[in-house]
């Protein structure tokens, strides 16, 4: 099936920003942006948990409770993250680079599930990772399971409002191609975020 015109600037989209995050985390190296290769060190577990100011939400043990603000640690295992019901704290607490890398992951793996696969699945389901390895490839994975459900789409589905049935969201009131658009920003935004999380931890005092 070839894919809807509209979709293809989304699809290109999703895969740059997909690729420059997952090299971002894993290495050995980022394109610079000129097609340059700089090297760029595995996400270690200590910046994964790292905790750069007071009160981060995170992901934590189960066992160890939720962290300060937090009331709840969402995700089945032996790991979940901080979070509150509805509404949230404001002013929002700072996230740890483990918290917002949990988040795209379980975006796009629920999304996935609610779009072309048993459109069940909720956040209760999600396993949030205790250690950096394990989440880049939770990530990977969850990245790859969207794109193979954005394959499934057709001109009719990206018009359908309500055709991803994800829970977490305006998926109900919104056409399909709007929800691809929106988890493009949600991947560029957090993945800046992350990478921008790795370079203060290179450069700040921990000890």
């Amino acid at each position: 099936m070839s894919l809807p015109p509209r979709l293809v600037p989304l699809l290109t989209e999703f895969d740059f920003a997909r690729t420059r995050l997952t090299e971002r985390l894993a290495g050995p190296t980022l394109d610079s942006g000129n097609g340059t290769p700089v090297a760029v060190s595995p996400l270690t577990d200590e910046e994964y948990l790292w905790e750069p100011v007071p009160g981060c939400w995170s992901v934590r043990r189960h066992a160890d409770g939720p962290g300060e603000g937090a009331t709840v640690l969402v995700g089945a295992g032996a790991w979940g993250r901080d979070t509150t019901p509805w509404p949230h704290p404001e002013p929002a607490p700072f996230t740890t680079l483990a918290w917002r890398l949990s988040h795209l992951t379980e975006l796009l793996l629920l999304r996935a599930d609610h779009t072309a696969g048993t459109r069940s699945l909720t956040r209760d389901d999600f396993r949030p990772s205790g250690d950096a390895a394990s989440a880049v490839a939770a990530f990977d994975a969850a990245a790859t399971a969207w794109r193979a459900a954005l394959l499934t789409a057709d001109e009719t589905v990206l018009d359908t409002v309500g055709y991803c049935t994800y829970p977490h969201g305006g998926d109900a009131e919104e056409p399909f191609w709007e929800i691809v658009w929106w988890v493009n920003q949600e991947l560029l935004h957090h993945g800046a975020e992350i990478a921008l999380l790795r370079d203060l931890h290179r450069w700040s005092p921990r000890h």
